[in-house]
């Protein structure tokens, strides 16, 4: 079964993504026309050299020297045009390696360098993945994105950009995020914007359980209320090696918490040691809400269907388990019921019915 299971194979089939960064996802060519035009100095000016230096650079097993590499990307996101490009490029990137939906975040406080406005960042954006959907479908391809505005959780305007998502809500923006280092910056330092958004009936995701453990889990849900975990990696910490569930694990699956894990990601910030080491195969054995995710393409050198085909690769899976994955992210999309439902029943389960035995 494995042997049949080809990377040009995964390609074609339909995937959806929930944990992918903007800013970790730049084409390195386009980084170095970006830089050129704003004066920005990169490591090298050759863009496959600068996509190895990107992998290099943040394949250090430290989650805090891992995030210094986006130093390059944010500086050349500045304008309304590099971001509307970056966007489109990003549509159609996923498109191209079969992802149907996606769900894309950044921070918009991290490009008002050159005084565009909080609002202008995220429409440049809007209008970027709207152009890239287009584009997408005009060369027969489909993709539906949806955008998560994340606040960094060292700084202190989460409420401006909860607002700020809930502003844009009816435009393309489906959710909320907080993101950075997890040490020293715990959730329950932004409730004033999670009670907001509760009270607003909007959705949001918390990057919790990834370089730190439990206790920022246990913070997200049972202090912040989030939807999703961002990583969530570290509930493996709850689970005995006979696969007793502690309180806090056997509660994360009992309420179906989707965790977003990112399995090339972790290991390359030392949250895992391998892909073999990754708990996502023993969280699908138990059954836990766990889906496939990037995390940030560039950084990782990979994208959704290398991420599959890794687990393929170590864990034996199946058409069957590939698919299992991807309805998992897409009945946890921040989309509405209806459109998620379509999106499983009219693409989804058709195209894996084929390769079903």
């Amino acid at each position: 079964m494995v042997a049949t299971i080809r990377y040009e194979d995964i390609v074609k089939v339909p995937k959806a993504l929930l944990h992918d960064h903007l800013d970790g996802g730049l084409r390195p060519a386009t980084i170095v026309e970006l830089a050129a035009e704003v004066g920005h100095e990169l490591p090298t000016t050759d863009p496959e050299a600068l996509g190895r230096w990107f992998v290099e650079a943040a394949d250090s097993g430290s989650l805090e020297r891992y995030l210094e590499t986006f130093a390059h990307t944010v500086a050349v996101m500045q304008t309304g045009p590099a971001l509307r490009r970056v966007a489109r490029e990003c549509a159609l990137d996923l498109a191209a390696d079969g992802v149907v939906y996606a769900e894309v975040r950044f921070a918009p406080e991290q490009h008002l360098e050159r005084d565009l406005s909080l609002d202008e960042v995220v429409e440049a954006v809007l209008a970027g993945f709207a152009e890239g959907t287009a584009q997408a479908v005009e060369a027969g391809l489909t993709i539906r994105v949806g955008t998560l505005l994340t606040a960094m959780r060292h700084a202190a305007r989460s409420q401006e950009i909860a607002e700020l998502a809930v502003r844009h809500r009816d435009a393309g923006v489906v959710g909320f995020d907080i993101a950075g280092a997890e040490a020293g910056f715990p959730p329950t330092r932004h409730l004033d914007a999670f009670e907001y958004l509760q009270r607003e009936n909007f959705h949001f995701t918390i990057h919790a359980g990834e370089a730190f453990g439990l206790p920022s889990i246990w913070q997200a849900i049972q202090w912040c209320g989030a939807d999703r975990l961002g990583h969530g990696v570290r509930i493996v910490d709850d689970i005995a090696a006979d696969g007793a569930l502690g309180r806090l694990a056997a509660y994360v699956r009992d309420k179906r918490i989707p965790l977003e894990l990112c399995p090339s990601s972790n290991v390359q910030t030392g949250a895992v040691a391998s892909i073999a080491d990754h708990p996502i195969g023993l969280l699908r054995d138990l059954r836990f809400r766990a889906t496939v995710n990037t995390d940030n393409r560039l950084m990782s050198g990979t994208s959704m269907s290398r991420e599959m085909s890794l687990l393929v690769e170590t864990f034996g899976y199946g058409w069957r388990e590939l698919q299992w994955f991807t309805i998992n992210a897409m009945k946890s999309a921040f989309i509405p019921f209806d459109e998620r439902l379509r999106i499983i029943d009219e693409v989804i389960k058709p195209a894996y019915a084929k390769l079903l035995p």
